[in-house]
């Protein structure tokens, strides 16, 4: 579809968030009629409408479920329910509901740059920009886009050129992305997430698949996950697409994995069955971050298999992942105090991601709980029990991992906090403080989102960073 096709068409934007008001701006500015739609009300979203007033756009608060006479297509934003009435509505009416996604796809001009995808319960965002900077070290003109901050129709339609994209893509936005197709794309794990959402594992993990859907060069999967293997072999990829896994072990050929502490390629060299090239050390793992936790130097071997896949040569991955730097709350070193040693994993909200955390460390503190959407912790509980010296609870769903822990981890001592008020992580960390002795890690990696307490998983990191430095300075966490 080119530029001119929206124009003079009755378009609705379901939500006013970041994407929706992309969508609603660029949509616009292609001459469509653009009419916003957003159940909510409020200071933040009456100036964001008044802003798109200005550009020619209706905007219609307060009624999200009627859908606006005329309307030719809905753009969704990504987090709408696809039972939602809007959509309800338009299936009645036979109009098309896409994502915003979608419209940036079918936006991209004929020498546009292609797409390498990546999606995944855990891990998107930060092997998204793991390959970015690998791309840049490789000397291609390259952004990190997509669910990862930076809408992707601003991108498309920007003035700035690019060889590539790195684009991270979560299975709400493929859900209603139904022409994506992508140069090569990896789904690094699937684990019971936003099933609340989706409706069932299996609806979530065929949306996490829609990323291979097409792929004409690779489609990347986790050796350690069969779900993102059986994903591979379910798609419609073009001919000569190939399956290229990625472990944390020796790689077979068309792997890429590790062997002593060297990352090594098996898949894009000239006899694969016979020879390995060296991409990088485990040790070039953003350096300055400490040593790599086993999930992200899962996350660099996936990055530099889509990079390879592209032609990067492999002192540009190295140079990549030295040069890469992780965003704040991904299992990041605050302090040592006493010999223990405070890591903040706040990015972990749900058991899949807590789980990672937890198996890169030997003797344990945790500090979990929060919002479990639904969510199930045994499994996280039998796996990482050895590994626990004592856990300290909070957070609204708190007793589903306290009835896991005496499941499985009956002998762990558990502080459990009865408080959600946004003081509890200092009481957090100060119960911690007193079960861990030197050695130990104190760990808050929560496996459960933070909206009961915080406003988000990032204001969650600060405050166990601050209550950490409270302690540093012998102030104490609950002062």
């Amino acid at each position: 579809m080119s530029p001119a096709e929206f124009h003079g068409k009755h378009i609705t934007v379901a939500g006013l968030g970041v994407s929706g008001v992309s969508a609603a701006r660029a949509l616009a500015g292609l001459g469509a009629r653009v009419t916003v739609v957003d159940g909510g009300d409020g200071p933040a979203l009456r100036e964001r409408a008044r802003v798109l007033t200005d550009q020619g756009v209706t905007v219609r608060l307060g009624d999200a479920d009627t859908l606006p006479e005329g309307t030719d297509l809905v753009v969704t934003s990504p987090g709408w329910k696809p039972e939602s009435p809007l959509f309800a509505a338009a299936a009645e009416a036979g109009v098309d509901v896409v994502g915003d996604v979608e419209i940036a796809w079918r936006l991209r001009g004929e020498d546009a740059a292609p797409w390498l995808a990546i999606t995944g319960t855990n891990g998107k965002t930060t092997t998204v920009q793991m390959l970015a900077s690998i791309l840049e070290a490789a000397g291609l003109r390259t952004a990190a886009v997509g669910n990862i901050g930076t809408p992707i129709i601003d991108v498309v339609l920007g003035d700035q050129p690019h060889d590539v994209l790195a684009v991270e893509l979560s299975s709400y936005q493929l859900h209603w992305a139904p022409s994506l197709r992508a140069h090569s794309a990896a789904v690094l794990n699937v684990a019971p997430d936003h099933l609340d959402w989706h409706g069932s594992m299996r609806a979530y993990a065929a949306d996490k698949g829609r990323i291979y859907e097409g792929n004409t060069v690779a489609c990347v999967y986790n050796v350690e996950d069969p779900r993102t293997e059986h994903l591979v072999r379910e798609a419609d990829v073009e001919e000569g697409c190939r399956a290229i896994g990625f472990t944390l072990g020796a790689p077979g050929p068309s792997m890429l994995g590790v062997v002593e502490g060297l990352l090594v390629d098996r898949a894009f060299v000239e006899n694969r069955q016979q020879q390995a090239q060296e991409l990088a050390e485990v040790a070039d793992i953003a350096p300055s971050a400490g040593p790599a936790a086993p999930h992200n130097i899962a996350n660099a071997l996936a990055a530099a298999a889509l990079a390879r896949a592209f032609g990067v040569p492999p002192e540009a991955v190295r140079d990549g992942l030295r040069a890469f730097r992780p965003d704040a709350h991904r299992i990041a070193h605050v302090a040592e105090v006493d010999g223990v040693v405070y890591v903040d994993d706040s990015k972990a909200t749900n058991p899949h991601a807590a789980q990672a955390s937890l198996a890169a460390y030997e003797s344990i503190v945790w500090i979990a709980g929060g919002l479990a959407k639904g969510a199930t912790f045994d499994e996280l509980v039998t796996a990482s029990a050895k590994r626990l010296r004592g856990v300290v609870l909070i957070g609204a769903d708190r007793a589903l991992i306290r009835e896991a822990l005496a499941r499985h981890a009956p002998d762990v001592p558990v502080v459990d906090l009865d408080r959600t008020d946004t003081g509890a992580m200092a009481a957090a960390v100060r119960e911690a403080a007193r079960l861990a002795g030197p050695g130990d890690t104190v760990l808050m990696a929560p496996a459960c989102a933070s909206m009961d307490m915080f406003t988000n998983y990032n204001k969650r990191g600060e405050a166990f960073a601050e209550a950490v430095r409270a302690l540093e300075t012998g102030r104490g966490a609950d002062e």
